[in-house]
């Protein structure tokens, strides 16, 4: 079967998981990008991808590659493109468009002017042009520009791949699928033992935690996929690989989920039902302070409230709750928390083990992992033993954390995974430094760009609230004083009035009798 490059598409920090998953899917040739990766493979592995990532948003299917330098120029070199092999004059399509160039500085108007290409070279050949949709087309186009280099694309998943199809209902600040199955995945948890998220929400984490445990594949949910729409789907194929539950396994463990609202209790639960997971999750009505010591081994992945679209009453005092649990309620075990500000984890109070640079939205978030234990931490080693105070380690013996990484060095903002192991010499621990500390201030670049952009917000608002303010006093000032106009008139018009009634009254008076009498 012939073998083409295809891109798949996720979010910052997840790029290092996604390619893991791409190996194990038989990919080929894999490269790591900036919020993808590049591969290879042919059409059953396109379907794959497709129905199993779990970290992927989308698949696209590059088809041409070219240079241009404006706008115009990638409108005549498409137009005399071989459409003739996707699509014909009443195939809908729809383009999108992502630049990152000097010259080109509109992204929108790139797009129109690929479609126009598309469209002028059906209407001049058959005298009918196909027609743009842009909700479901047939197909859809992705042109990808960076600088000169100009990348056009099938996209083969249609709506994103985050959107599996087993959710009802949500509450407020849903979880993303894709970030909740990365997190997961990150922490290297595969059903080894009980998984616990004590703020479940409208239960993603508990989804996704059941399906990585059995091993199910994510995609078997949708309705459809963008490549049963094109010229050359291969539905028993497609069929074969749906059908496909040899690689699914039993799940020996349990999944719990709690949280303090009646409405995300009811809506998770509903979320369950809906995925066909009952028997592995149960989720109780309980709160995070009531939170006890589990009876088996498990493991916590949470993503409590950062305070940006959810504010509890008291934030702070919510993750000062978490670690006083954790460190009372948890020993024995590990807990993997993502959140936004620094202040909240050092709320926490508890030292972390692994720190993940992770994105949920725009917001530069960490993962962080916290390993519970009787005792001090520097008398806790694997195992959970205590040492003798003459056997405890130095500071210069301490094991440090070393990155690893899959294919290409990791860029400042990718995830970094680390571990136990030592270094091997200085070179090795200094260089971990220097990356650490660009980490550091890459991180600290990007909390103080989101924290200037919050205080513009709000001081945009305020002045907003403040002309509004201003104009209603001008609109109450300018009402009073016609209320008042209005009044003055009035009285004015009343003794106007009164007068010439009595005028009348008195010039009248007998007219009527005098008039009769005439008669």
């Amino acid at each position: 079967m012939e073998t083409f490059q295809l891109i798949a598409k996720t979010f910052q920090g997840l790029e290092e998981v996604l390619a893991k998953e791409l190996i194990e899917l038989g990919a080929n040739d894999i490269q790591i990008g900036r919020r993808m990766v590049s591969f290879t493979g042919d059409k059953a592995l396109m379907y794959k991808a497709n129905l199993c990532l779990r970290t992927a948003i989308r698949i696209l299917k590059p088809i041409l590659h070219f240079k241009a330098q404006d706008a115009d120029e990638i409108y005549e070199k498409l137009k005399t493109f071989d459409w003739d092999s996707y699509m014909d004059a009443n195939t809908s399509f729809a383009v999108d468009s992502v630049v990152y160039s000097d010259e080109f500085r509109h992204s929108k108007f790139v797009a129109y002017r690929v479609k126009d290409a598309i469209a002028d070279y059906f209407r001049e050949r058959d005298g009918k042009r196909p027609f743009v949709q842009v909700t479901n087309p047939d197909l859809l186009f992705h042109i990808h520009i960076a600088q000169e280099d100009c990348t056009l694309a099938l996209d083969s998943s249609g709506e994103s791949l985050h959107k599996r199809g087993y959710r009802q209902e949500t509450v407020g600040a849903p979880l993303n699928e894709v970030l909740a199955a990365g997190m997961i995945m990150t922490t290297g948890w595969k059903g080894e033992c009980d998984l616990i998220d004590p703020m479940c929400g409208s239960g993603t984490i508990l989804i996704e935690a059941a399906l990585i445990a059995r091993n199910i594949a994510p995609g078997l949910f949708r309705k459809e996929f963008a490549f049963e729409k094109w010229k050359d789907f291969n539905q028993e194929l497609f069929d074969e690989i749906y059908n496909d539950d040899s690689n699914e396994r039993e799940f020996e463990h349990h999944i719990y989920g709690y949280d303090k609202e009646w409405k995300a209790v009811n809506i998770a639960k509903a979320n369950v039902r809906a995925a066909g997971l009952t028997k592995d999750i149960d989720i109780e009505h309980r709160p995070f302070e009531e939170f006890e010591q589990p009876e088996e081994k498990a493991i916590i992945i949470t993503n409590p409230p950062y305070g940006e679209r959810l504010v509890p009453d008291d934030l702070l005092e919510l993750y000062s709750t978490i670690g006083t649990k954790l460190k009372h309620c948890f020993q024995g075990n590990e807990a993997w928390i993502i959140s936004y500000k620094e202040e909240c984890f050092n709320k926490i109070g508890l030292k972390p083990s692994v720190i993940i640079p992770l994105y949920n939205g725009a917001l530069a978030c960490e993962f962080r992992k916290y390993e519970m234990f009787s005792g001090r931490f520097s008398e806790f080693r694997e195992g959970g033993e205590k040492l003798d105070k003459a056997e405890r380690p130095t500071k210069e013996r301490r094991p440090l954390r070393k990155r690893q990484n899959i294919g290409e060095a990791a860029t400042e903002g990718d995830t970094g995974n680390y571990n136990r192991e030592d270094f091997e010499t200085k070179e090795e621990r200094l260089e971990y430094e220097k990356r650490r500390s660009r980490h550091d201030t890459f991180m600290q670049e990007q909390n103080a760009r989101a924290r200037k952009e919050r205080a513009a917000k709000r001081s945009e608002g305020e002045g907003f609230r403040e002309n509004f303010r201003k104009d209603d006093k001008r609109r109450d000032f300018k009402k009073g004083a016609e209320r008042n106009d209005n009044k003055k008139g009035y009285a004015k018009r009343k003794e106007i009035s009164a007068k010439r009634f009595a005028k009348g009254k008195e010039g009248n008076k007998g007219g009527f009798r005098k008039s009769k009498n005439k008669e």
